[in-house]
C-alpha cells in the first residue's frame, strides 16, 4: 500500500494567539485566549457607564461644609478613584437673597471648599474644576424657606466608563454580559 500524498501548503495558516483567525487576517494579534473574537480576530468589547451625583447643602451665608455631607463627598472621591480618567466640575450656587455680586463670590467659595475636601480625600487638583453661579438658578420649592435652603448648594455629576471583553463560555464558568 502506498503512502498518502503530502499536501503542500501554499499559504501560512498559523494562528499564534490561538483565537481561530490566521495570522494573515488577524488584526488583533494579542487577543486573550478566552475572548470571543470577530472575523478580524479582535475581541468583542462591552462598555458599562456609571453615574455618580453629589449634592451638598450649606447654611445661610456660609461656605462651611456641614459634617453630614462629608460622607457624600467621600463617596464621590471613591467614584473618581474608580474612574481615574474622569474629571469633575463642581457648580456652586447661592440663595436669591442679598447682592448678586456677593452671591457669586459665596457660591465660588462653596465650590472651592468641596474641591479642597476632594483633594484631602485623595483626588488630584487637576481633575477638579469649580464654577460659582451665584443666585442665578434657585431651586423653586413649595415654601420660601425651602427655596432658600435648597438653593444654597454645590452639585456635580460624573459619568465613568469601563470596558470589558466578552469571554468564551466553557462548562467551568458563567457568562456575564
Amino acid at each position: 500500500m502506498a503512502e498518502p500524498p503530502i499536501a503542500k501548503q501554499s499559504q501560512d495558516q498559523r494562528d499564534f494567539d490561538h483565537d481561530g483567525v490566521i495570522n494573515a487576517r488577524d488584526k488583533c494579534a494579542d487577543t486573550p485566549h478566552s475572548a470571543i473574537v470577530d472575523n478580524d480576530g479582535c475581541p468583542t468589547t462591552v462598555y458599562h457607564d456609571e453615574e455618580q451625583d453629589v449634592l451638598i447643602l450649606f447654611s445661610n451665608d456660609s461656605d462651611s461644609i456641614p459634617d453630614a455631607f462629608l460622607p457624600k463627598i467621600q463617596l464621590m472621591a471613591d467614584f473618581l478613584e474608580l474612574y481615574p480618567d474622569t474629571h469633575i466640575q463642581l457648580k456652586g450656587y447661592a440663595s436669591p437673597v442679598g447682592r448678586s455680586e456677593y452671591n457669586i463670590k459665596l457660591s465660588q467659595r462653596r465650590a472651592t471648599k468641596v474641591r479642597e475636601q476632594l483633594i484631602t480625600d485623595g483626588i488630584a487638583p487637576s481633575r477638579i474644576q469649580t464654577i460659582g453661579f451665584g443666585d442665578s438658578d434657585p431651586v423653586w420649592a413649595e415654601s420660601e424657606a425651602d427655596t432658600l435652603s435648597l438653593s444654597r448648594r454645590v452639585v456635580a455629576r460624573v459619568v465613568g466608563s469601563k470596558s470589558s471583553l466578552i469571554k468564551e463560555w466553557t462548562i467551568f464558568k458563567l457568562r456575564h454580559n
